[in-house]
């Protein structure tokens, strides 16, 4: 079946299909959802349905259990020490030789399954069941033992272990099934390496896998999407399974096909270790004082960072657009442009075609680049902050402009690209409020929101050209005037970029900016998903565009894949998927593939294949024990997410997400003996939990107070990778004891001990508060708070954006900040809190009368009050 045409959407992308299924399905559905759960819009598509050549053939195989993935919130045990911060992973990825070439084999043909640690011998007669090819019947084997595979991989982490059967009760709306895929996620093992093309369903397009019966003797294999019966060119002939492990599909469930002789027509790749890929930073000059002095120092730390191959270009943006020359030596020289209107084709020729240099090697510009700071004035006009003429448009075009440099002259079709995404970074302090793109300086403006429409408009064709010439353009913002988030949003993220907001130019602006220019990051993405079984996907949620597979040199003819155009491939960024049976599973087992193809760094075009395998179950409660209740709490996060755009869909959601809970013990729980209240699902401990978090933190809460911020930080969380999107919903609790050591405890504000320091990580920020018996001690506070800032920097060490790391003593003002991040636990029963909180025990009872009498009294219920005035009774802690 064909795929969909693609179609327009906006960032992040949310792609649904209709729901298909019975009235029953139905009315449970709409039982659930108010109007705060309606379907966001966007394109809707349905995706055909797979039909496999015999549906009641089902690979007999099992799946081992899956430990629970390992992170600050489910261990809360008193007893839980870290004797040293964790340090940040080491990531490679070893090149390995391709699979050497096999011989043919005389030996019966023989269906062999790649989980199974043995093969039954060629004399064994065949089962009673086969599968049909066209008129041919082919009798299968399976080995009769198992090699133990992880259900999922590091790239793809599915809500639940296990799928139902049953549809109805797969397609609960309110706990949901999904996955979070994150493609460009390294594993500290590396991917296994193929350099060749991979082997593909003729059928439906899916890759050879681990999961794949294969005939011993003529080399053919089962595709698990479809149960196609493929060739494999003779390569899978082989004498024995053992010899068939030779290759990686065959034996990983995570392979990248690479081809590093590129076959796009007019490609003129450039070695990554010859030339670097440009940086151009492009800085407001519209700036106060203090600000000012603020991005001098971070701008001059910048580029002593840089690796000395980096070319590096400057541009600052007022009502003008000033390029700076790095021909000069001795002094700040620069061209200048009028920015009331694009740059004229003319104009640009001149300047790439002048006598100055205006993208230079660090190794050779950096004293010029120095020199260039330092001149920077601050704005000495007596105007408002907000209605400082500043043309992003115009200088984002010209940075362009001095990227592409004489290459744009070349022949139509022809772009020659360095290694790795060229990078534009804007440094803003305020909105774009003249040339194209801009809008009025006040919102009371009688056309604002029309022209504030032409101007996001006209900022996501920027963003989209600037991906086709390969840049990435991130906006770093700071300050206290209003960016008009809305209109540059689109900039950012049509090129693959982020915009992040700082408090001002200083540390955290200055570490973002480091790593804005040295995060790696793949272009010209294209993910598909498929999935067997009549599993369909209804959602995704991410950094990309609904797009349609180019199969023009394929031959596959039932397609049904769903296809995504990524932006860019990071490590930082994910994609949430919904997935839904679309009837009654028959198998044993499901099976999802995961394919992203994409150009890395090196320019070679890269084919990463996940395939995972889950197991079918009619059990409810075996199904509800394998949910994994962070991936489902981060998932429902992001679809909850997607409709809060505003401070009032914000407040509809918490109240959506009280019905979620609701919803959940109803169908999921049981009734109370002689009550009205039900339980929870004891399965499902710690999900409650985990949204109470999210409905009070700052993405949904009434933390952040303008919609710039809240804009920005949504934003961030629907690209955000699984372990940032889960420190953003659920913060980490960390308190110091003596010797250098950090006690693991649940965020509540029982941590709060006058005695002690607390590191509280939460996301984009991290709070250390200092107790005040602690703080009076001079000697003790200064080793505590040293030692917890060396923790909060090799937390944050590999994340981007780099986190705000803030530092107060018990009751100051600040102090809010850390206060309101917390479960207010202080007023439920002693029993709850030592229930919820066992380091409570430990404490003395001066201790704990001290501890209580130091709390403010406040109207926020705790986590238990909130969720009995659901009806619900709150599960056991686990």
């Amino acid at each position: 079946m064909a795929n969909q045409p693609p179609s327009s959407v906006d960032y992040p992308v949310s792609i649904e299909s209709p729901k298909q299924g019975s009235q029953s399905a139905t009315q449970a559905e709409a039982k659930f959802s108010p109007s705060a759960f309606m379907s966001p819009s966007g394109p809707r598509f349905a995706p055909p349905v797979i039909q496999p050549n015999n549906p009641n053939l089902s690979p007999l195989i099992r799946t081992p259990p899956l430990p629970s993935p390992a992170n600050g919130v489910r261990t809360p045990s008193p007893s839980s020490y870290l004797s040293t911060p964790p340090a940040p992973p080491m990531f490679s990825s070893p090149l390995q030789p391709a699979a050497p070439p096999f011989r043919t084999s005389p030996a019966t043909p023989q269906l062999v399954d790649f989980s199974s640690g043995s093969s039954l011998p060629t004399s064994s007669p065949p089962p009673p069941n086969s599968f049909s090819n066209g008129s041919v019947e082919v009798p299968y084997q399976i080995g009769d033992t198992t090699e133990d595979y992880l259900a999922e991989s590091p790239n793809v982490m599915f809500s639940a272990h296990k799928v139902l059967k049953q549809k109805k009760l797969a397609n609960i709306p309110s706990l949901g099934f999904g996955a979070l895929f994150c493609p460009g996620r390294e594993i500290s093992s590396g991917p296994q390496i193929i350099e060749r093309d991979p082997h593909r369903c003729q059928n439906c397009g899916a890759y050879a896998n681990v999961y794949c019966n294969v005939l011993l003797g003529s080399g053919q294999w089962q595709c698990v999407i479809c149960r196609n019966l493929n060739g494999s060119e003779g390569e899978y002939i082989a004498q024995s399974m053992q010899e068939l492990r030779n290759f990686p599909e065959l034996s990983s469930p995570l392979v990248d096909y690479i081809q590093t002789a590129n076959k796009r027509p007019g490609f003129v790749p450039v070695s990554d270790s010859r030339v670097s890929a440009p940086v151009v930073l492009v800085i407001d000059d519209c700036l106060d004082e203090p600000h000012l002095q603020h991005i001098q120092g971070s701008l001059h730390a910048f580029v002593d960072s840089l690796p000395p191959t980096t070319r590096l270009g400057i541009v600052l943006y007022g009502r003008t657009v000033s390029v700076y020359d790095f021909s000069e030596e001795l002094t700040a020289s620069a061209d200048v442009l009028p920015g009331e209107k694009s740059p004229s084709q003319e104009s640009l020729r001149s300047l790439i075609y002048g006598s100055g240099i205006y993208l230079s090697p660090v190794h050779a510009s950096l004293p010029v680049a120095h020199t260039i700071f330092s001149s920077l004035r601050p704005y000495t006009q007596k105007v408002p902050e907000a209605s400082r003429d500043r043309c992003v448009g115009t200088a984002v075009e010209v940075a362009l402009a001095i990227i592409q440099g004489p290459s744009a002259e070349m022949s139509r079709g022809v772009v020659k690209r360095p290694g790795g995404c060229s990078r534009i970074i804007v440094c803003a302090g305020g909105p774009n409020t003249y040339g194209p793109g801009s809008v009025p300086y006040s919102f009371s403006h009688p056309n604002y929101l029309h022209l504030e429409k032409t101007a996001m408009k006209w900022m996501d064709n920027l963003g989209h050209e600037a991906h086709r010439h390969n840049t990435i353009i991130d906006i770093l913002s700071a300050g206290t005037c209003p960016l008009r988030v809305p209109v540059l949003q689109p900039l950012a993220q049509a090129s693959g970029g982020v915009l992040i907001s700082h408090d001002d130019f200083g540390e955290a602006f200055g570490v973002n900016l480091q790593r804005a220019s040295t995060r790696a990051a793949g272009s010209h993405g294209l993910m598909e998903i498929r999935c067997s079984d009549n599993i369909s996907v209804t959602q995704v949620i991410g950094p990309g565009e609904e797009s349609q597979i180019d199969n023009s040199h394929e031959t596959f003819k039932n397609d049904s894949a769903l296809a995504i155009k990524v932006l860019s491939i990071e490590e930082t960024q994910s994609f949430a998927i919904s997935l839904e049976p679309r009837a009654d599973i028959k198998s044993d087992f499901v099976h999802f593939q995961f394919a992203v193809q994409y150009a890395n760094i090196y320019q070679a075009d890269v084919s990463r294949v996940i395939t995972v395998r889950l197991p079918t179950v009619d059990s409810v409660s075996s199904y509800l024990e394998s949910v994994q209740d962070e991936v489902a709490a981060v998932l429902v996060a992001k679809r909850t997410l997607l409709r809060a755009k505003s401070s009032k869909d914000a407040l509809d959601m918490r109240l959506a997400v009280d019905e979620r809970i609701k919803d959940i013990a109803n169908k999921l729980g049981s009734q109370m003996p002689k009550s009205k209240l039900y339980r929870f699902p004891k399965e499902l401990s710690l999900f409650p939990e985990l949204l109470f978090h999210l409905r009070q933190g700052p993405l949904l809460g009434s933390i952040i107070g303008h919609e710039d911020e809240r804009s920005v930080l949504r934003n961030l969380f629907l690209n955000a990778s699984f372990d940032l999107s889960l420190r953003m919903v659920a913060p980490r609790c960390l308190m110091h004891r003596e010797g250098g050591t950090f006690e693991e405890l649940p965020a509540y504000d029982l941590a709060m001990q006058s005695d002690a320091a607390v590191v509280l990580d939460h996301g984009t920020d991290v709070f250390i508060w200092l107790g005040s018996e602690l703080s009076a001690q001079e000697g003790k506070s200064a080793a505590a708070l040293a030692a917890c800032r060396t923790l909060a920097e090799e937390l944050s060490e590999l994340r981007f954006p780099a986190p705000r790391i803030l530092a107060f003593k018990e009751g100051s003002s600040q102090a809010r900040y850390f206060v309101s991040r917390l479960i207010p636990a202080h007023r439920d029963p002693p029993y709850e809190q030592e229930a919820r909180f066992p380091q409570l025990r430990t404490l003395t009872t001066e201790q704990r009368t001290k501890l209580k009498s130091s709390f403010i009294h406040f109207d926020d219920p705790s986590f238990c009050e909130w969720i009995r005035s659901l009806k619900v009774m709150p599960p056991e802690p686990s």
